[in-house]
């Protein structure tokens, strides 16, 4: 049979990749079409995205799909990072640059809904975790600054929802991302209206909510004009699991039912797939989250800081004239002294931009700890401490949950990060699985080829990825020093019980 081409976005923090999917009937191959970069941009009035250079590497991209390839894709889909949006007119137009999620105008803004609705109640309607970059407490941020663009907006739209309406003038916000939002009713499968309102952000603005996996129809004949597409080859625009998390968990390529994923890259976000919300006083108190995911489940989880902690290091010292790659910054981490320092990556002063290398060691300053010195030291404590938190997750989800979970299948980028993998095995006492890499491009492409009709359902899929992309495996080896390290851990959690925005 003829090869059938798939295109997907993965959008993320640092970078966006075009990704061209091959399948065969038997196989899926994955190839980089285009790979652009991605960050924050600030302006007098805070930190934005430029979403108008991505949405120019969006077409651009597409473009390339019809110009360069023998086989063009017969159907394309988006996924980004969640929780930021667009406000547009009503027009159509876009009402300014989307605010970053790291923008400072949300400090305090939990501590204001709170005082608007009690933390209990607003965990009670939507079963999202507490942070500060939330939908929620953004707009919360516009209603207190009485914003003039929230006075003129009439449609929000999340990020990838904005570029799907560009793409194809379809106003929606897709599922996955909308949950994360914290304003929307998993119990009610509806907006959080009540909420919404007690809050004062204007309810309009908020279009219908559609699944994963819908077909959103053809691009505009503006698009095509431009691109240079005729109708008849036209691609079909798929909204997959919009939310990048919601398609890096698609496609974990898992035959357990109780099993843990661990989506690593600039996030860590961990956690188990459930058939409903779990929306519980332990949950709330342990602040996990219920985000939506596709075939009706939910992602019961919980955000770790991740790899930004070294992605900052690294920015930080190639600002100082010191450039190193990850690879270095890995193997001169595999070699300082194990269990120096004890950090919680989650830690407040970890959330923003800026001198990470310092702020880790003003931690373990205030905590009473040794101080990392030397580069290798301070990446080897960073990556301790995201194992050792991925522990502690581990320990209330099967606390909240009532049975073992095992094993353990880490997806994303962050799964070339070998040193880190195996001190998840380490600290967790569990297996660990890695891979796929592009798990996100992958779930995304699993999502439009359901919808194609080129797949029955999630498990057909997971079993195609398990097929076409190998795994690799860690086993818990040198586990001494953890449980020490961990009992660090929770001490120090319990003396300084902030998370970043919780």
């Amino acid at each position: 049979m003829t090869a059938q081409t798939y295109l997907a976005f993965d959008i993320g923090a640092e970078s966006g990749r075009a990704m061209l999917a091959s399948f065969d009937g038997g196989r899926l191959s994955l190839s980089e079409l285009h790979r652009f970069p991605n960050g924050p941009v600030r302006l007098p009035d805070g930190l934005h995205w430029d979403i108008l250079r991505i949405w120019s590497d969006v077409k651009n991209a597409i473009g390339m799909a019809f110009r360069d390839t023998e086989s063009p894709p017969a159907s394309l889909g988006i996924d980004t990072w969640a929780v930021d949006f667009g406000l547009l007119d009503r027009t159509g137009a876009l009402i300014g640059n989307p605010y970053h999620y790291r923008d400072s105008r949300t400090d305090g803004m939990i501590e204001e809904a709170c005082r608007r609705v009690p933390r209990a109640e607003i965990f009670e309607q939507t079963g999202i975790q507490f942070l500060q970059l939330n939908t929620l407490y953004q707009l919360l941020a516009m209603v207190v600054a009485q914003s003039p663009a929230l006075e003129i907006a009439h449609t929000f739209l999340t990020i990838p929802d904005l570029l799907n309406y560009w793409l194809t003038g379809q106003k929606f916000c897709e599922f996955t991302n909308a949950t994360t939002t914290q304003f929307y009713n998993p119990r009610r499968g509806d907006w959080a209206w009540d909420l919404l309102e007690r809050m004062g952000i204007p309810k309009h603005i908020f279009p219908p909510i559609i699944p994963p996996g819908t077909n959103l129809g053809k691009l505009t004949p503006a698009v095509r004009e431009e691109l240079g597409i005729s109708e008849g080859r036209c691609p079909q625009v798929i909204a997959p699991a919009c939310h990048d998390t919601g398609s890096a968990v698609a496609a974990v390529p898992a035959v357990e039912s109780r099993f843990v994923w661990i989506s690593s890259g600039t996030w860590s976000v961990m956690g188990t797939e459930a058939p409903h919300p779990i929306i519980t006083p332990d949950s709330l108190r342990n602040n996990f989250t219920n985000e939506g995911g596709v075939a009706g489940t939910f992602r019961f989880s919980k955000n770790v800081m991740g790899l930004w902690l070294v992605q900052e290091c690294r920015r930080t010292w190639a600002q100082q004239g010191e450039a190193y790659s990850y690879d270095e910054l890995v193997k001169m981490a595999s070699q300082a002294p194990a269990f120096l320092a004890v950090i919680d990556p989650d830690y407040p002063e970890f959330f923003k931009p800026g001198d990470m290398p310092e702020r880790i060691r003003r931690f373990c300053k205030l905590t009473g700890q040794p101080v990392p010195e030397d580069k290798g030291a301070v990446v080897r404590c960073a990556l301790e401490g995201i194992a050792l938190k991925y522990r502690w997750v581990l320990e209330r989800l099967e606390e909240m949950l009532g049975y073992h979970l095992e094993p353990v299948y880490i997806v994303g980028g962050g799964t070339q990060n070998r040193l880190l993998s195996q001190f998840t095995a380490d600290a967790l006492r569990r297996q660990v699985y890695t891979g796929p890499i592009e798990a996100t491009a992958l779930g995304n492409i699993m999502m439009q080829m359901i919808a194609m009709g080129a797949l029955h359902n999630v498990a057909e899929g997971r079993e195609l990825i398990r097929k076409s992309f190998p795994l690799s495996v860690y086993e818990p080896a040198q586990t001494a020093g953890w449980d020490e390290a961990y009992d660090k851990l929770c001490a120090i959690m319990a003396r300084y019980p902030l998370e970043a925005g919780g």
